[in-house]
């Protein structure tokens, strides 16, 4: 041909890949070469003009393109793609492939008929349909790149912004993903012809291969295309092609490394199509090499994109090709010594995926038992990786090894212990997912062959003690011939050349005596006999070891469980809801050790719920505590399911501690206002605590009544409805026999009458009753009782506190009680006939009377005038409450009488003759009231000349003062109780006998006189502060009391006191700071809790670090590491610059007046916290101690 194209592959691909507007194009249609200056002119009627007849004359033979017109005319469409519209760039696309396509097809007919005359034309036309389809999809993917940038700015500007503008709206969406596809097909079409007959040499080859290659690594670089599945895997194909038969594989694995460290989306593609070569085209030679070259591969610590794209690469690759991979782990285990520390836990999980795909095998040999045995190696090293996103991994890995079908039981203990011991790690990240691991571990455990799947430590212990007796039974006794000839024999000093001839002869003679038939079916069965002993024996030394490796595993959860019950308490709130979640999982399997757990979360109902946090934990223990204990097995009926649920809340009463009934109060009520408890739970519930025909235990009645108690606290119906039942059993003859079941029913009772906190809309008279209501009458009875049960003080408590919340006039009823206990007391004839007369009170209200009692018993009299003492200031400290009662009752009143009242009216007085007092009041103004209030508590109850308690006063003042007359210990204890409770009434009072109380704390010997003393000092704190501010000195040394419960009591008296701020802190907080490092856990955690709490505060911490830097290093006593560590724990609190600079120059200046080493040492490590970066002081302190000394 004339005009026949002079195509150069090496010359072409150099200007293109240097820039594809420098290709030369000087064939192409006249009518483009117009058009290159004024790109306006390129018209769709312009190119469709030079576009058609070249679709024609390919589309009639591919040779069409050799000429140099339609060829430049191409090329120079392509080199102007950015001005084309884009079904041009379609058209010119479908043009090539189709062109290509029927080349191939050319090809590989001649190639069929081994003719070689063409050769050098038809590998001119590949390489030029080749080039353009290289080109092509290049202009695609820059294209596709620039779409969404475009797009947007088209539709919120309107069409009218330019060329680019009008040809993007006009072609709409143009996917490109079906041409591509068909592209990628073509070259696989090409790619699997006997390419070695059209191209002569390696080099040309490869060139033409890499123009499809190039072509398809330019497509996987976008992420979107990487997604659709069809694009992908068409991708892949022409990759393994050329990696099989046309030497692509040095290029794919440079490619391939590239990829993974600038195009991180490639991570997972690039191992999947290792794994499609390696499986379908049967060359894992590639995936080698990689794998060589990557662990070889050093990257820097502070390089996180390549480290994670190549993490990726190996996981996926070890998840889809463990066989692979496993060969080269010799050489990817380098990595475990990266900086990197992205790879380290890419080669954790790695470990994890070869040991599960090794276990999964059919014939495992010895080889994979020692490989699996290798890999977790590598796992239990790394539960001790410097890095915790690591530990987390390894953790994590071990998770996913739980689900195998093969258990490992010695692997796992050992990953029990490593995960018990992660709990305290420094990593709160790391105690989550080692409490999971523990879940995880317990739930998937391998001991469910044999009597169920539950753990219970005595069970199996007693299991494991069964079988050792079967094995005891079953072994021969000592004096057995067996074991006489195994033993020493005395004979065998003999020397056997002497007994030669003798048992020669003994042989002989036995032989000479043939067996029976009898002797031979003797030895036979004995033989059997033994043989079955053996088996058995076998049997049962198996079934030992199983049962010991159960029981190791269970102690190892024992042990972890105090850990996880100190998590319970952790700041991160993700950690408490695994830590909960550990003991659900736990129990489920009955081991023992999770009721310690479930009872600690109590607790946790008191989060703070302002965040969604503190909700989510909140949200979550009802979650839990409702599935373990309100939630019946799913085959239960309706009554059956309410009893499960009854006998599983009063259980929760058991053995709890106060605290922890005060948190069961808060998560009972909550629930009950949440509705998850029924009203049959509630009936079932009252049945409990009725029942009389039947006898029950004590402790299931007493906890009945407690969660009554508990629910009455969200609706008071609950007990408002049972009121009768409760006069029966709880004050009744049950109640007198069991004083705890009538403490808890006094509780009850209480709650009939919510408090304002409770009930903020009900009003203080809705359930107040008369004096003489029976509740009342039976309550001021059990007040009365006579009785040597130190029980007797909880229920007086209790009763006296349901009388002051129960009845309108409580401060009449309990004058009328405290006049007939001090007659039981001081008038001991006259006891039987009051008893008479309070008999005929309980039968007021046609309630059934106790039954008699008997003759009256004699009381103890001290004892006697401790209960009467005990009396005396508990209704003390209530009548102080009523009286604040009435007096937000007035004010509550007095405003909602404004709010009613309209505003030109005048005040007028009501005149009803059921008016209270309050009401008849109410033209008094709020401040007189508060000062007729505060005049009655200040001098009339006590001091008024009709004030019942005004006699008492003198009493116990004379009993504590001469402790050596009234000598009973109890008696002294009831007497300080009192006399601080009366000298919270009155300032006066207190004043008074101030230096007595103080005397009593400091001389005592009574831990629980001191622990009372030390409260009631922290209520005059409360009470009358300019008293007690003077005499906190008294306070902050019971710090230092021998009796560890009088020391926490104070910790937690200043603690509130300080964070109150009720009394003013005057440098006694470095006796604070030495409880960190107390030896009582308890006196620890507290005071590491009050110092957060402080530092909250405005600048609490650093305001007093100095003077308790000052204490500490005084202390003579007190350790140096000791002291190391309050400082540091103190010094974290510092975080503003300013003030670590300003504490450095303070400490510094110290420094010089050090007078011995250790002094200058604990100054040197304080600076040493502080972050002051002053270049002076650092010379001072490397200068280190120096002693100067002066002689005379």
């Amino acid at each position: 041909m004339a005009d026949q194209a002079d195509f150069d592959i090496n010359f072409a691909l150099k200007h293109y890949l240097s820039d594809p507007a420098t290709v030369p194009t000087p064939d192409a249609d006249g009518s483009l070469l117009e058009c290159e200056n004024d790109p306006e002119s390129l018209t769709s009627g312009v190119i469709n003009g030079v576009l058609n007849p070249i679709v024609d004359s390919i589309a009639e033979n591919p040779d069409a393109l050799t000429r140099s017109s339609s060829f430049d005319t191409l090329q120079f469409l392509l080199k102007s793609v950015s001005l084309l519209p884009n079904h041009f760039l379609s058209k010119i696309f479908d043009l090539i492939i189709s062109g290509l396509s029927l080349e191939a097809d050319i090809v590989h007919n001649e190639s069929d008929a081994e003719e070689q005359d063409n050769v050098g034309h038809h590998k001119q036309l590949l390489e030029m349909y080749a080039f353009l389809l290289q080109w092509s999809i290049s202009a695609m993917e820059v294209k596709a790149a620039e779409k969404p940038a475009n797009g947007p700015p088209a539709r919120g500007r309107g069409a009218a912004k330019g060329a680019k503008s009008k040809t993007s709206s006009k072609d709409g969406v143009w996917d490109s993903t079906p041409q591509l596809q068909t592209a990628l097909e073509t070259m696989c079409k090409v790619l699997k012809l006997k390419l070695a007959r059209v191209f002569m040499t390696t080099s040309e080859r490869d060139t033409f291969v890499g123009l499809f290659t190039r072509s398809v690594y330019l497509i996987l670089e976008s992420e979107q295309r990487i997604k659709n599945t069809a694009l992908r895997m068409h991708a892949f194909k022409v990759l393994c092609i050329a990696v099989k038969h046309h030497g692509h594989a040095f290029g794919a694995q440079t490619s391939i490394i590239q990829n993974l460290s600038y195009f991180e989306h490639l991570a997972e593609p690039m191992a999947e199509f290792l794994q499609i070569l390696a499986e379908q085209y049967d060359h894992p030679q590639l995936t080698e090499e990689i794998l060589r070259d990557l662990s070889n591969k050093e990257f820097n610590g502070n390089d996180t994109r390549g480290p994670k794209s190549v993490a990726t690469f190996f996981i996926k690759l070890s998840e889809l090709a463990p066989r692979l991979v496993i060969k080269q782990m010799t050489l990817l285990i380098k990595q475990l010594d990266s900086e990197a520390y992205i790879l380290r836990c890419a080669i954790i999980e790695v470990c994890g995926n070869l040991i599960s795909d090794l276990s999964k095998q059919e014939e495992p040999g010895n080889n994979h038992k020692n490989q699996i045995n290798g890999f977790f190696d590598i796992l239990e090293e790394r539960f001790l990786d410097a890095n915790n996103y690591c530990r987390c991994r390894n953790i994590q890995v071990y998770m996913k090894l739980c689900d195998l079908e093969q258990k490992f039981p010695k692997r796992r203990q050992m990953a029990a212990q490593l995960a018990a011991r992660s709990l305290e790690d420094k990593s709160s990240n790391v105690r989550r997912n080692a409490v999971k691991l523990l879940g995880k571990l317990v739930s998937s455990h391998p001991f469910s062959v044999m009597h169920g799947g539950q753990l219970s430590f005595a069970e199996w212990n007693q299991r494991l003690q069964a079988v050792e007796v079967e094995l005891n039974a079953l072994k021969p006794p000592v004096g057995s011939p067996g074991l006489a000839e195994k033993g020493g024999n005395p004979d065998m000093t003999v020397d056997t050349a002497l007994l030669d001839e003798a048992t020669e002869i003994d042989a002989e003679a036995k032989e000479a005596n043939p067996l029976t038939e009898d002797q031979k079916a003797a030895i036979v069965r004995k033989a059997a006999e033994d043989a079955a002993t053996t088996e058995l024996m076998n049997r049962l030394q198996l079934t030992r070891k199983y049962y010991s490796e159960a029981i190791r595993f269970i102690e190892v959860i024992h042990d972890a469980t105090p850990v996880v019950c100190q998590l319970l308490s952790s700041k991160n709130k993700s950690e408490v809801i695994e830590a909960m979640d550990f003991f659900v999982i736990i129990d489920a399997y009955k081991i023992e050790a999770a009721r310690t757990g479930i009872r600690r979360m109590l607790r946790l109902i008191w989060t703070k719920g302002n965040s969604d946090e503190g909700k989510g934990v909140q949200s979550h223990l009802i979650d839990c505590y409702r599935g373990l204990f309100f939630i019946a097995p799913d085959t239960f009926n309706d009554n059956d399911a309410a009893n499960y649920i009854a006998r599983n809340m009063i259980s929760l009463t058991f053995g709890a501690t106060p605290a922890e009934l005060t948190s069961l109060e808060q998560l009972l009520s909550t629930m009950m206002k949440a509705q998850h408890i029924s009203e049959l739970v509630i009936t079932k519930l009252w049945q409990v605590y009725g029942v009389q025909k039947q006898e029950i235990s004590k402790n299931q009645r007493r906890g009945a009544i407690i969660v009554l108690g508990m629910l009455a606290m969200a609706d008071p119906d609950v007990v408002i409805k049972e009121m009768g039942t409760m006069l029966r059993i709880g004050l009744g003859p049950l109640g007198r026999a069991d004083l705890a079941l009538a403490k808890y029913t006094c509780v009850a009772l209480r709650r009939m009458n919510p408090s304002k906190r409770q009930a903020k809309d009900a009003t203080t008279s809705a359930s107040k009753m008369p004096n003489d209501h029976a509740v009342l009458g039976k309550l001021a009875s059990m007040v009365e009782r006579i009785s040597d049960n130190k029980e007797w003080f909880g229920v007086a408590e209790q009763a006296i506190s349901a009388i002051y919340a129960l009845s309108k006039h409580p401060d009449t009823l309990s004058s009328a009680i405290l006049r007939r206990k001090t007659k039981q007391v001081f008038q001991q004839q006259s006891v039987q006939q009051d008893q008479d007369a309070m008999e005929g009170v309980e039968s007021q209200g046609a309630l059934p009377s106790p039954p008699p009692e008997g003759p009256p018993k004699k009381q103890k009299s001290a004892l006697a005038l401790s209960q009467l003492l005990f009396i005396v200031g508990h209704i003390a400290i209530k009548q102080i409450v009523h009286l604040e009662l009435c007096e937000l009752e007035f004010k509550r009143r007095k405003a909602e009488k404004e709010k009613s009242k309209p505003p030109n009216a005048s005040p007028t007085k009501r005149a009803s003759t059921d008016q209270d007092e309050l009401d008849q009041i109410g033209g008094t103004t709020e401040d007189d009231f508060s000062e007729v209030m505060n005049h009655i508590r200040e001098r009339e109850l006590l001091f008024g000349p009709t004030s019942l308690l005004s006699h008492y006063a003198p009493l116990v003042t004379e009993i504590c003062s001469n402790n050596t007359k009234y000598n009973d210990e109890s008696l002294q204890a009831a007497a300080t109780l009192c006399m601080a409770k009366l000298m919270c009434v009155s300032s006066e009072y207190c004043e008074k006998n101030l230096p007595l109380l103080i005397t009593i704390l400091e001389k005592s010997q009574n831990p629980v006189t001191r622990s009372n003393v030390v409260i009631a000092l922290g209520d005059m704190a409360v009470c009358f502060n300019h008293l007690i501010d003077e005499n906190t000195d008294f306070l902050y040394r019971r710090l230092n009391d021998k009796d560890s419960s009088v020391k926490r009591t104070c910790l937690m008296t200043l603690t509130f006191l300080i964070l109150a701020g009720q009394v003013k802190v005057k440098g006694q907080l470095g006796e604070m700071a030495r409880c960190l490092e107390d030896p009582d856990k308890r006196i620890a955690d507290l005071s590491r809790m009050f110092f957060t709490e402080l530092s909250t505060k405005d600048n609490a911490v650093y305001n007093q670090f100095i003077d308790m830097f000052s204490h500490l290093s005084a202390a003579t006593d007190l350790e140096e590491a000791s002291l190391k560590r309050i400082i540091k724990f103190l010094a974290s609190f510092i975080e503003k610059d300013k003030h670590a600079k300003q504490l450095a120059d303070k400490l510094a200046a110290r420094l010089a007046r050090c007078e011995s080493e250790r002094q200058w040492n604990d100054v040197a490590y304080a600076l040493s916290l502080l972050q002051h970066k002053n270049e002076e002081i650092q010379k001072t302190i490397s200068a280190g101690f120096r002693l100067v000394e002066v002689t005379a």
